[in-house]
């Protein structure tokens, strides 16, 4: 889908998003999933997100995006989430990704940019809602989304900050802190939402199961996004597949090795 000019005061949102490719995609979630299964999952969540995406669009003005990778993987966004502007971002630097990411939006035209993951499914339509209400406002300033990993979810900003994207150690607990040191660092207001939950690996990707299936909602405060695609595929796998029974097993393991 091309990319279009879009009015000065329109929130851009790109999730950062890889094409499902089994034994590349997801491989933190093997095990307890298959290497096809967290592909499948994968696409369930991008799938997920775009939703989400779309209902806070209808309460605010944003225009949704996909930056992704690898390269060469235009054909799988074009059949899986066809009415999505995208772009591609594959740099070997995350911090790299994200700042081409943010002024790819800013030179399409819109009022502000933000970079969202594509490991929270079920993260409140209220938070991105939130997010372009705050960016709308006048003055400077950028919107941090804190992850319970010590990462973070979402950023956004509506000028070109590169300074937050620098001497961060990416994947790591101390990027969420970093960036606040940043924006400290260039005098720029920071709104923090609220914290949320990446699933990346096992012991999250049980909390998913417990959020969609049990009603263990991460923030008792907020309404998480239903994320259809992934109960359905998540439902399925427990049904056809034991996978009930192998995240037992992961939790299992998990509370031995703290023993």
């Amino acid at each position: 889908m091309p990319l279009r000019s879009a009015p000065d005061c329109s929130c851009a949102i790109a999730v950062m998003a890889k094409a499902s490719v089994p034994g590349r995609t997801k491989t933190r979630l093997v095990p307890p999933l298959s290497e096809q299964e967290a592909a499948a999952l994968n696409t369930a969540f991008l799938k997920d997100v775009a939703a989400n995406l779309a209902a806070a669009a209808r309460d605010a003005d944003i225009r949704a995006y996909m930056a992704y990778g690898p390269p060469g993987a235009e054909w799988f966004f074009a059949e899986t989430l066809p009415g999505i502007g995208r772009f591609e971002a594959w740099f070997a630097n995350l911090g790299d990704c994200l700042i081409h990411t943010i002024d790819r939006l800013l030179a399409i035209g819109h009022g502000s940019a933000v970079v969202l993951n594509a490991d929270s499914p079920t993260l409140p339509t209220s938070i991105l809602t939130e997010t372009a209400e705050v960016l709308g406002q006048p003055g400077d300033r950028a919107v941090l989304g804190p992850s319970s990993d010590g990462g973070y979810y979402l950023l956004g900003i509506k000028r070109r900050h590169r300074r937050l994207f620098e001497d961060i150690d990416w994947s790591t607990d101390r990027v969420t802190r970093q960036t606040r040191e940043r924006a400290q660092e260039i005098g720029l207001a920071l709104h923090e939402l609220p914290k949320w939950y990446d699933v990346d690996d096992a012991s999250t990707l049980q909390q998913l199961h417990a959020e969609l299936f049990d009603g263990q909602t991460f923030d008792p405060a907020l309404t998480p996004h239903a994320a259809p695609h992934s109960a359905a595929l998540i439902g399925r796998l427990i049904a056809n597949a034991d996978l009930g029974a192998r995240l037992q097993l992961a939790a299992n393991t998990a509370a031995e090795a703290l023993t």
